[in-house]
């Protein structure tokens, strides 16, 4: 009897902790979650190219005379607003700042082009590329250490300026000196980048150094990315020397070719 009362017990023990066990349940895959990147907005190719007059966009503004070496120069709305910011803080440690140029649509870009292409002008080592050169890429290289071929140039977009002067020496000491460090300390908190620096590994390519040029990134870097996207160098025409295009990539080497920090 004793036995029998035992064996009905361990038998409803057995069976209590059989009822808590935990019950398995099926371990479910994680889920991948899918990122959309954000589409670029279609590019405009023509303004991309500088083809159209900036003083009838409305994105556009005429530089107030006090911030330019002369009349009549355009900048994007957002840039300007940017730029009047770090000059008066730059100002405020008595370093002056101020624009020389600034959008150059390209027809403007052409008149540089052509006149360096010709010989009306010559270049800054005193070649005369019409004279002193004779293969047309030849002469459009020599012309590309420093300057844009019609439809290329970061100045079409009216977020580029050049600042004080136009050689790299006039940066290298004095007040030169003192405003290209603040630069490079703070340009970078009002949004704006240093696009040609010396060539190098991170470089190889494109202009020449040009401590004077400087770049708003919040609008250049949607238009390099769209430029990268959709600029083709066959669509680069219309002007002396256009053909040789192609050949040298200039989409690519140069105007890809920038800082990566600006990028």
């Amino acid at each position: 009897m004793r036995l029998c009362v035992y064996m009905l017990l361990c038998s409803f023990l057995l069976l209590q902790c059989k009822s808590e066990e935990p019950v398995p349940t099926k371990s479910k895959a994680p889920v991948e979650m899918k990122v959309k990147k954000p589409k670029l907005p279609p590019a405009d190719l023509d303004y991309i190219m500088g083809k159209f007059d900036p003083s009838k966009r409305k994105e556009f503004v005429l530089i107030p005379r006090k911030y330019a070496d002369r009349e009549g120069l355009y900048l994007r709305k957002r840039a300007l607003d940017s730029f009047v910011k770090m000059r008066d803080a730059a100002a405020k440690r008595g370093i002056v700042m101020e624009i020389k140029s600034a959008t150059r649509n390209f027809d403007y870009q052409k008149g540089i082009w052509e006149r360096k292409y010709t010989g009306a002008t010559k270049l800054s080592d005193g070649t005369n590329v019409a004279t002193d050169i004779i293969e047309t890429k030849d002469k459009c290289l020599k012309i590309l250490e420093y300057s844009s071929m019609p439809s290329t140039s970061r100045h079409h977009w009216g977020t580029d300026i050049d600042i004080n002067s136009f050689n790299n020496s006039y940066f290298e000491s004095g007040e030169g000196k003192r405003l290209y460090t603040w630069m490079l300390t703070h340009a970078a908190d009002y949004g704006w980048c240093q696009p040609y620096t010396p060539h190098g590994p991170d470089r190889p390519h494109g202009y020449y150094e040009e401590k004077w040029h400087w770049s708003y990134m919040p609008l250049s870097q949607i238009l390099t990315q769209q430029a990268e996207a959709e600029f083709k160098d066959e669509m680069i025409k219309g002007f002396m020397g256009s053909e040789a295009a192609t050949e040298i990539g200039v989409v690519e080497k140069y105007v890809l070719g920038i800082n990566k920090r600006c990028r």
